[in-house]
């Protein structure tokens, strides 16, 4: 989604920043606000939006997450896969973090904190299930972690989601509840709808920005590529993602309003697993002997979620005003600000913990 490039360590971040980028933080709140309101002042807007749908899939939300995604996965190096993958350490501590440790503790914090909000449960565990792909980049760049080797994880998370989405999901809302003698989903709940979700929300745009790429590379070359053509695509990620989240908020906007201690229960999980899993993440990646810029990568990673597919997996799911898309819509409302501090939280232990390493950001 960010449109900078790799950054120099001694060039302010943030000067280098487009005016989107800068003020991501405003942009989403002020799209939130716009959401609340619309759906406050025109009642029936839920209901009209919501029955516009294909295949059990809103077209409109649909348009504004294909409009969000393709750019971000257009912008991966697809061919760079093989050098980064080349270090172990990294590859299996990620790996490691996002598809076994990431689910665990999201449907850990759910059952521990929502044992009586079923609704709310499920989509923090689907939250815990959808790894981070999109605006990593953005918490990367700002951190100066690595963005090849951020570039490279979020390929492998992409590939990841659409073979093993489906799969977790039918193991975390249903299989392991049962062996632990907790209640499973609803019987609404279908593994081929998550599948159907993942193959439109993230297997379209996966292959869309794949083609893009090596059909742009072949024909102009990759500098034309990076400096011509992503600065020119890459400003819609961020209005794919504004579109979508003012559709959101104002579909949940009753909900949210009338419910602020539903809201606040759903953050509570939210902020207590952003902050354990980067912790978490940065402690295991300086124990691993990898350097500050890599750890950074693989922490925020681990850290975020790809809220975009969570709330169309729930609304495809479960519907566009069930309480599972309610816990997707509140993410971003957490997100944004906890990771804005992990960036800080993130240069304050590179300039402790990684003294004398090349890699750590200088501003």
């Amino acid at each position: 989604m960010s449109t900078i490039t790799q950054p120099d360590q001694h060039e302010s971040v943030i000067s280098r920043m487009s005016v989107l980028d800068r003020f991501l933080a405003v942009w989403i709140l002020a799209a939130m606000a716009l959401g609340l309101l619309l759906g406050r002042t025109f009642p029936g807007l839920n209901a009209a939006l919501d029955s516009i749908k294909i295949a059990n899939i809103s077209v409109p939300i649909a348009i504004g997450l294909l409009v969000m995604m393709y750019p971000v996965l257009a912008k991966v190096r697809y061919t760079e896969i093989n050098r980064v993958t080349g270090d172990r350490k990294l590859m299996v501590l990620s790996l490691v973090l996002n598809w076994l440790v990431g689910p665990a503790l999201m449907f850990s914090l759910a059952w521990l904190l929502l044992p009586d909000l079923p609704e709310y449960r499920t989509g923090l565990i689907i939250v815990g299930l959808a790894r981070c792909i999109a605006m990593v980049f953005i918490w990367n760049d700002l951190a100066c972690g690595d963005r090849e080797a951020a570039a490279v994880l979020v390929a492998i998370n992409s590939v990841f989601q659409v073979l093993m989405f489906g799969v977790l999901g039918w193991f975390y809302l249903q299989i392991l509840p049962g062996w632990l003698g907790l209640s499973t989903t609803s019987a609404e709940f279908s593994f081929w709808a998550i599948v159907l979700s993942v193959v439109v929300f993230l297997g379209i745009p996966l292959v869309a920005g794949y083609l893009t790429r090596t059909l742009g590379e072949r024909a102009k070359g990759r500098e034309w590529y990076e400096e011509k053509f992503l600065p020119k695509i890459g400003p819609w990620a961020l209005i794919g993602l504004l579109f979508t989240i003012v559709l959101l908020f104002a579909l949940q906007g009753e909900a949210i309003t009338s419910q602020p201690l539903a809201v606040a229960r759903i953050a509570l999980p939210l902020l207590a697993y952003f902050v354990v899993m980067f912790g978490g993440a940065m402690v295991l990646s300086k124990l691993s002997g990898l350097n500050y810029a890599k750890s950074t990568s693989v922490s925020m990673t681990a850290a975020g979620n790809n809220f975009e597919l969570a709330i169309a997996v729930a609304i495809g799911t479960f519907g566009i005003t069930s309480g599972q898309a309610l816990a997707g819509v509140v993410g971003p409302l957490i997100e944004v600000p906890v990771l804005v501090a992990l960036v800080y939280v993130a240069k304050w232990a590179g300039r402790k913990f990684w003294a004398g390493d090349p890699t750590v950001p200088v501003d």
